[in-house]
C-alpha cells in the first residue's frame, strides 16, 4: 500500500525539480555548490529515466532522450569540472521537442492531431489541417526557444540565463497554449455554423 502513494510523489516532486531545473543550477552555482549538485542532478534524472516505462506515447520518447541528454551533461560536467555544461540542458530539451514534433509532420498523423483523437477520435478534415499547422507553430517555437536557450548559455551570464530558462520560456509557453486554446475555441465556432 506505502508504494502505491511513494510513486505519485516521487513523479511530482521529480517533475517539479525538472521544471525547476533552471533555478537548481543557479542557485547551486551561486552557493559553488558543483559537489552537491551534480549528484542530486544525476539521481534526479535516473529517477526519470526508471519512471519512462511507465509513460506511453510519444511524450514516453521526449522523456527518455530529455533525461540522457540530461544525464550526458551532467557526467560532462563532472568529468571537465565545469558547470557550463549544465546550462545546455534546455537547449538538448529544446531539440527533443522539435525533432518530435517536426519528425511527425512527416508521419501520417502529426503529433498534435495524435493527441487530438485522444479527446475526438473522428476529427473532420478540417480539424486535421489545423493540428498540422499548430504542429508546425509548435516546431517553430522549439526553434526560437531552443536558439535563446542557446544563446543565454554561450553568453555566459548566469542570471540572464535562468531568467530565460526559468521564467520566459515558460510564460511564452503558457501563453502560445491560450493563444492556440483561443483560436481553436474560434476553428470550432465557425465550423458549427
Amino acid at each position: 500500500m506505502r508504494r502505491a502513494y511513494a510513486l505519485p510523489s516521487v513523479k511530482i516532486i521529480s517533475t517539479v525539480l525538472m521544471l525547476a531545473w533552471p533555478f537548481v543550477i543557479w542557485f547551486g552555482l551561486e552557493v559553488n555548490g558543483l559537489r552537491w549538485l551534480l549528484p542530486l542532478m544525476m539521481v534526479l534524472l535516473l529517477t526519470r529515466i526508471a519512471m519512462t516505462p511507465r509513460h506511453s506515447g510519444p511524450m514516453r520518447s521526449v522523456m527518455l532522450v530529455a533525461a540522457l541528454a540530461g544525464l550526458t551533461l551532467c557526467l560532462l560536467s563532472y568529468l571537465f569540472n565545469r558547470h557550463e555544461w549544465l546550462l545546455f540542458y534546455p537547449v538538448a530539451v529544446n531539440c527533443v521537442m522539435l525533432l518530435v514534433f517536426g519528425g511527425s509532420l512527416w508521419t501520417t498523423m502529426p503529433l498534435v492531431e495524435r493527441l487530438a483523437r485522444l479527446r475526438e477520435p473522428d476529427l473532420p478534415p478540417a480539424a486535421v489541417c489545423y493540428t498540422r499547422r499548430v504542429t508546425q507553430v509548435w516546431c517553430l517555437f522549439f526553434i526560437v526557444n531552443g536558439s535563446a536557450a542557446l544563446w543565454t548559455a554561450l553568453h555566459g551570464d548566469l542570471r540572464l540565463w535562468t531568467l530565460w530558462n526559468g521564467a520566459l520560456s515558460y510564460m511564452l509557453m503558457g501563453l502560445l497554449m491560450t493563444v492556440e486554446w483561443v483560436v481553436r475555441c474560434q476553428v470550432r465556432k465557425r465550423e458549427q455554423q
